[in-house]
């Protein structure tokens, strides 16, 4: 019992301290909004709902190009998860997504609606039932249908959205956290964990949990050690592309300043550097760097926003191929654990993906297939082998022994390396 009041006090006093650092850098801020406009121009792919909810928890904004997305949203981003539903398809992390970008931009929910089967329902109401799903998969079989990142995001969309969570479905999460359920592989996931306390920190501050409060306060103060233990020498949590989530999540548990300064410092060093060049990343960095959180949607009133966010026409940068080449060993393992090694070589500066596409043209018996994302492409067939959701098996990419945190359109080949794609469980 005085364990339990001992930890209250504690989230109590960090509560009373938000996370915050100064020096924040406005031309910096400025510019990684300004990259987030831009990725927005000629999208050819579905729109990103995690785009523009970055877009929309910014302080200064461009209306006009905001309001052309959020419709795009709404027809483009919606026909795809309708498509989904159809097909019975798991959806939880993508209505999610679509239901706080909707509720950023202060959206009326209740006229977004699903054809399910021969029911229409509105998309709070489908978000909900597919959240009863999951649990009830938890339920015999340990897991979600999708993953805890997807259950997470699902249940912080319609916390922010003023739904009450089933306390079953919050009970799941809790247990996930007590049991630390949230790997990929064999390493801890900080993106759930950071998803996790967004999501759990809601529901608290909701006062809807009343099936254990001790469980929930107990299992977000094991996510915030859990978050500060991830923690690099650099100040990154996890790696750099889960910082800035776990960054958001510390904002709302209201940890201490000293608990999340070196981690701001690290994103902003990153983002000077151009670590961030994917608009997903960018995404999940910005509302951090601003110290804000996905739960500021659930206050946001869309009222006399600042419009005065202009891009400068710039001049298209033509990348010339490099004349230097670089030698690469691809080697692939498949469930059977049969490797095949192939050799080429690379101009340096290639993408992973260019070099497989070389590869595949060379026709030497490497072939693949990729799908869409919101991270941008992803491995989905190689050599003829399927990785999929449903069987929890994906191709794990490492370059000479060490996982690569980018996927195979960002990450850049810029010397001699073993590149290895092993098919792998989770």
């Amino acid at each position: 019992m005085y364990h339990l009041a001992f930890l209250s006090g504690l989230l109590a006093f960090a509560s009373s301290l938000p996370c915050d650092t100064s020096g924040s850098n406005h031309e910096l801020l400025l510019s990684l909004n300004k990259d987030l406009l831009r990725s927005l121009e000629g999208q050819d792919e579905l729109p990103n709902p995690s785009v523009h909810l970055a877009l929309r928890l910014s302080d200064t904004h461009n209306l006009p190009k905001e309001e052309q997305h959020l419709n795009r949203l709404k027809n483009s981003l919606h026909n795809n998860i309708q498509s989904l539903l159809s097909d019975s398809h798991p959806v939880v992390g993508s209505l999610a997504l679509y239901t706080l970008a909707l509720k950023s931009s202060c959206y009326d929910l209740n006229t977004i609606t699903f054809t399910v089967g021969d029911k229409i329902e509105t998309l709070l109401t489908r978000l909900k039932k597919e959240l009863e799903q999951e649990k009830e998969y938890i339920s015999f079989s340990q897991r979600p249908l999708t993953n805890y990142y997807q259950y997470s995001l699902g249940v912080l969309a319609l916390c922010v959205s003023g739904i009450r969570v089933n306390n079953h479905v919050t009970n799941k999460l809790i247990k996930a956290v007590e049991l630390e359920h949230f790997t990929h592989g064999d390493i801890e996931s900080i993106d759930t964990y950071a998803m996790a306390a967004m999501a759990l920190q809601c529901v608290k501050n909701a006062g809807s949990y009343v099936h254990n409060a001790a469980e929930l306060e107990t299992a977000l103060m094991k996510i915030q050690q859990k978050l500060l233990a991830s923690r690099r020498p650099d100040g990154h949590m996890g790696n750099e592309f889960s910082t800035g989530l776990a960054v958001q999540a510390l904002l709302a548990t209201g940890s201490l300043v000293s608990d999340c300064a070196a981690s701001m410092e690290a994103l902003r060093r990153d983002a000077r550097g151009n670590t961030y060049h994917n608009p997903m990343a960018i995404s999940q960095v910005l509302p951090a760097l601003l110290q804000k959180s996905y739960l500021a949607v659930q206050s946001k009133d869309c009222l006399n926003e600042d419009n005065t966010l202009v891009l400068e026409p710039i001049d298209p940068v033509v990348v010339l191929p490099s004349d230097t080449k670089v030698a690469v060993m691809l080697e692939v393992v498949p469930t059977s654990g049969t490797s095949s090694v192939y050799h080429l070589d690379v101009p340096k500066g290639s993408s992973l993906l260019e070099a497989l596409q070389l590869l595949k043209g060379k026709n030497v018996g490497f072939t693949f297939e990729k799908e869409s994302s919101l991270w941008g492409p992803f491995l989905s067939v190689v050599n003829g082998e399927r990785a999929r959701q449903s069987d929890r098996t994906y191709w794990h990419l490492s370059s000479d022994g060490t996982a690569l945190t980018e996927g195979i359109g960002d990450f850049k080949i810029e010397m001699a390396q073993k590149v290895t794609i092993k098919n792998t469980s989770y």
